[in-house]
């Protein structure tokens, strides 16, 4: 895996984790070669009505990334990314740095998803 994504509450590697996949603040993009990030602002995602899962996957497959690191992804959402070969880690924790996320999934501390989750009380 060459490029992950985490999505976050900002562009920087400090910034926190955004635990919602289709309505996070953006992703930070990494390429782990190079450890160079990048910024995907997913503001238009976040305030529509429907779809936001799917059209984050879209943005995730155009960034070209396979993994993503996250904390909620919903059933349509998890289709779509492994439809377009996107592995997902989810239940990053709440309060977690982009930085920590990067940590652990290179100390080989996460496990890959087999399916979607949902926040506890949806």
């Amino acid at each position: 895996m060459s490029k992950i994504a985490i999505t976050s509450e900002g562009p920087a590697p400090d910034d926190l984790v955004d635990t919602r996949f289709g309505r996070a603040a953006g992703f930070v993009v990494v390429d782990l070669e190079s450890m160079e990030t990048r910024y995907i602002d997913n503001g238009q995602t976040q305030v529509m009505a429907q779809g936001t899962g799917i059209r984050a996957a879209e943005l995730m497959a155009g960034a070209g990334v396979s993994c993503i690191l996250t904390g909620f992804v919903g059933p349509k959402a998890f289709q779509a990314l492994s439809a377009a070969k996107i592995r997902v880690v989810q239940n990053l924790e709440e309060g977690m740095t982009v930085r920590k996320a990067i940590e652990q999934f290179q100390g080989g501390a996460v496990q890959f998803a087999d399916g979607p989750n949902r926040r506890p009380g949806r």
